[in-house]
């Protein structure tokens, strides 16, 4: 409380009399007070921000230079596009600022607006407010305002270097697409033909006169002279690699094999890496070697920088021919006709030497001034082979599927039948392109069958090399683990195969021509989030929301662990009591790590309470009966009329209840089965429950006599036979009724209570054996029904004098129309022996 507060409280309650002098002197002080804090506050606050303004003033103008170079090239359109990217990462470094101090001093402004609401609404116009309140919250907006200006800066200067980066990209992009669909001259116009013939003669020409014009320089044989040792120590050890790095390779897989993994493939694949890295390091020693002559000129210099690229290009062509289509193990990864294999590798060799080809004669148009019909008439030979040799790729694997549909695909893995069913799709695509590129080509569409052709080649690298990776990292799990070649048809291939294709995507989206420009920009936008109302959903935020909460949940896991196996079995619960706070602490803990982990993420949810309430009325009548089971399932949890490991009767069911979720209520039947029964029948329904607080219920054994034996002596028989058995309680005493005189015997009824009416079935066999025993030796007969067969006028079933008669057609007579033979009647004894059977059939059924 201030001090003028203190001394009108003082006054209000009468504690002192003050004379107004006093009064009027202390009002005065509080004044001043006041007035001196507010005036510090805005001393600091105004120095603060003129230092934030001096170290931000010329970073600010940079940005405003920059900025409106940007526009200005936008405007004219004349720069370059290496130009336009260099003016783009300029901008997306201001841009990249901007988003930074945009985020600036957030908690500070939260503190202040939280001091401003705890003030209270601002008084209307017309009504006041106590001085030392419109005095703070006077000095609080100021200092908000201070705050905000850099944010609203920095949200104006993002906005617009967001919009001049797109402003340039699409530049871009359409003159791309233009270049892309611009038609040039025709390949097969013969009279382009002698000058391309010539243009390369020339190139070939000034190459080597260039390089033998540096070689018989006198400062090169001297340098050259000089540098000999080193020289020849780096030509032969390239040599050396290049000629036996591949034999070095297989030598020391075989003593990475005496540590163990043999038969798994990975010491394989580690061998058949090797047998590239080798050469392709004789490679570059080489090309460092030739550079230290100084022997080359500015040509063969660019060129040969290019020599380790062409060597990685084909010898990784080459390595991935041995491991798709070779056999390992039984199996092969991509499988084609038999005696094809060396033809399927060799394609692959050829398509990496169109590659080299093609990136030589790119170089050689960067170096002289080729033409656009000499480029075209270079570039078409390429593209013919190139979709040739898919072509061949595509037919071989064509008729290896016509013949594989009727084979035997049994031990084949699924990595397997994955690779084969997906590098057909990829197969199908190539042949479709390979129809497609030289058309194009030949009628002066050079750049867009360049941009089919030669990216379909990348593609089938790059796809091949992922199918590569993958088996090699199931095959390392498997040796890991122990499971050996079964982890290719698990769970974790797959995974991998997942991860491996979603890290190809970028590299499959540069192959196809998008900008690493875009891409990052792509990725900045994901990194951003999505706004939803006031609520940004950021990947960094979905992050943490996945970490706490699962945290979380691994801690309710663990507690209910502990609980389950540790605490609640030393306790005097009941099973069921035990499994109703388990399943309750579990859903208690899975909301509460829940809302921890939105509070943690930094979500704000409040602006979505209005589109969740709208939503809820949706899902309420949608999933209305899921909704109830859901109620149902906590009601049975609470207040517990049924448990766990309780025998009831549900609907013309029964069994035992084995669990209880959320949404339905599992109950094993006698014979074994489980079924599933939602949880709103369990309440709104009649529920028999037998073992409900106790395991005591009754047993009611059904005996008949025959009619004449002594019923005294029947029931002293019976109470013995009760009492003699363990399972019978003694508290309250079993008894025998006499229910009544049926129609073929003397009725009676044992009724005892057992301990465990779990055994009842078992309890009522024994008691039965025991009365069949008892009954036999003391000569007590069980009755079983009999019925007597009485028939009125036997006299109408004896056979009459003209079913006796005979027929004459049997005696040969055929003139005449031929009569109906007369019925013939059953005999007498005949019924009545069918009907004694039939009674004796009644009566076993009775039994």
């Amino acid at each position: 409380m201030t001090r003028v507060s203190r001394q009108l409280a003082r006054l209000n309650s009468g504690a002192a009399v003050l004379r107004p002098h006093v009064i009027w002197a202390s009002l005065i002080r509080s004044a001043f007070s006041v007035l001196a804090v507010l005036l510090l506050v805005l001393t600091l606050g105004s120095t603060a921000w003129a230092q934030t303004q001096d170290t931000s003033s010329s970073a600010y103008q940079d940005w405003q230079k920059t900025a409106l170079r940007a526009e200005g090239a936008i405007d004219s359109g004349l720069a370059s596009s290496a130009a336009f990217e260099v003016l783009r990462r300029d901008l997306v470094t201001y841009r990249q600022g901007f988003q930074s101090a945009r985020s600036e001093n957030a908690s500070r402004i939260a503190t202040l607006e939280g001091q401003i609401s705890a003030l209270g609404a601002a008084p209307q116009e017309g009504s006041s407010e106590p001085a030392d309140i419109a005095a703070l919250r006077l000095a609080l907006n100021q200092q908000l305002n201070q705050l905000k200006v850099p944010r609203i800066v920095a949200d104006e200067a993002f906005n617009r270097a967001n919009g001049l980066i797109g402003e340039i990209d699409k530049i871009i992009r359409d003159r791309r697409t233009k270049s892309l669909l611009e038609r040039g001259p025709s390949p097969l116009n013969p009279d382009y033909w002698p000058a391309s013939v010539e243009a390369v003669i020339t190139t070939g020409l000034a190459l080597w006169h260039e390089t033998s014009a540096q070689a018989r320089n006198d400062a090169t044989v001297q340098q050259t002279a000089n540098d000999l040792p080193g020289l020849l120590v780096l030509l032969l050890l390239g040599g050396v690699l290049i000629l036996r790095g591949r034999p070095w390779a297989r030598a020391m897989g075989v003593w990475l094999r005496r540590f163990g993994a043999q038969g798994t493939g990975v010491w394989s694949f580690v061998v058949s890496l090797l047998q590239v890295i080798l050469p392709l390091l004789g490679v570059i020693i080489l090309t460092a070697a030739i550079e230290l002559t100084g022997t080359l000129g500015v040509r063969g210099s660019l060129l040969i920088e290019h020599l380790p690229g062409w060597a990685f290009i084909l010898l990784t062509f080459h390595w991935l021919g041995e491991q798709l289509f070779a056999v390992r193990r039984g199996r092969v990864l991509v499988d084609v006709q038999d005696g094809k294999r060396g033809q399927a590798r060799l394609m692959l060799d050829l398509l990496g030497v169109i590659l080299i080809l093609q990136d030589l004669q790119s170089q050689l148009g960067l170096l002289e001034n080729i033409s656009d019909e000499t480029n075209a008439v270079l570039t078409f030979p390429l593209i013919v082979t190139a979709a040739l040799v898919l072509l061949r790729l595509n037919r071989i694997g064509l008729r290896q599927s016509a013949q594989g549909t009727d084979g035997d695909e049994e031990g084949e893995t699924a990595i397997a039948a994955g690779a084969n069913r997906f590098v057909s799709v990829i197969r199908k695509a190539a042949y479709l392109l390979c129809f497609a590129a030289p058309p194009l080509a030949a009628i002066g569409y050079v750049n867009a069958a360049e941009a089919m052709i030669y990216p379909a080649i990348s593609t089938l690298l790059l796809l091949s090399g992922v199918a590569v990776l993958q088996r090699f990292l199931g095959d390392l799990y498997g040796w890991l683990s122990g499971r050996g070649q079964t982890v290719q048809d698990s769970l974790f291939s797959v995974a991998v195969g997942f991860m491996l294709a979603l890290l190809s995507l970028p590299v499959l989206a540069l192959i196809w021509g998008a900008r690493i420009a875009d891409l990052t920009e792509l990725w900045s936008k994901f990194l951003g989030g999505f706004q939803i109302g006031e609520a940004r959903i950021s990947p960094s935020a979905f992050l943490s929301f996945v970490v706490i909460f699962g945290i979380g949940y691994g801690l309710t896991r663990l507690i209910q662990g502990s609980l389950r196996n540790s605490l609640l079995p030393k306790t005097k619960i009941d099973p069921g009591g035990q499994n109703a706070i388990v399943s309750g602490l579990g859903y208690v803990g899975v909301f509460a790590a829940a809302v921890v982990a939105i509070s943690m993420a930094g979500l704000d949810l409040s602006s979505l309470a209005i589109v969740a309430g709208a939503l809820s009325v949706g899902i309420g009548f949608g999933l209305q009966t899921i909704v109830s089971n859901f109620v149902s399932g906590i009601i049975l949890l609470v207040e517990r009329p049924i448990s766990k490991g309780d025998w009831i009767e549900v609907g013309g069911l029964m069994g035992y209840v084995r669990d209880i979720s959320v949404r339905s209520t599992r109950i094993e039947t006698f014979d074994r089965s489980d079924v599933i029964v939602p949880n709103s029948d369990l309440i709104s329904g009649t529920v028999t429950n037998y073992t409900r607080g106790n395991t005591v219920g009754r047993v009611i054994v059904p005996v008949g006599v025959a009619y004449g034996t002594d019923p005294r002596r029947v029931e002293a028989i019976l109470n013995e036979i009760a009492r003699a058995h363990p399972m019978v309680l003694m508290n309250p005493a079993p008894s025998v009724i006499f229910q009544g005189f049926g129609a073929d015997s003397l009725d009676f009824e044992i009724r005892a209570i057992l301990r465990d009416v779990n055994w009842v079935l078992s309890v009522k066999s024994d008691l039965n054996y025991e009365i069949a025993a008892r009954f036999a030796a003391e000569e007590i007969e069980i009755p079983f029904a009999q019925r007597d067969l009485w028939i009125r006028n036997p006299e109408a079933l004896r056979p009459t004098a003209a079913s006796t008669a005979p027929n004459p057609t049997e005696q040969g007579h055929t003139a005449g129309p031929a009569t109906a033979p007369a019925p013939v009647r059953p005999d007498l004894n005949d019924l009545q022996q069918e009907a004694e059977t039939d009674a004796e059939g009644d009566g076993d059924a009775d039994r």
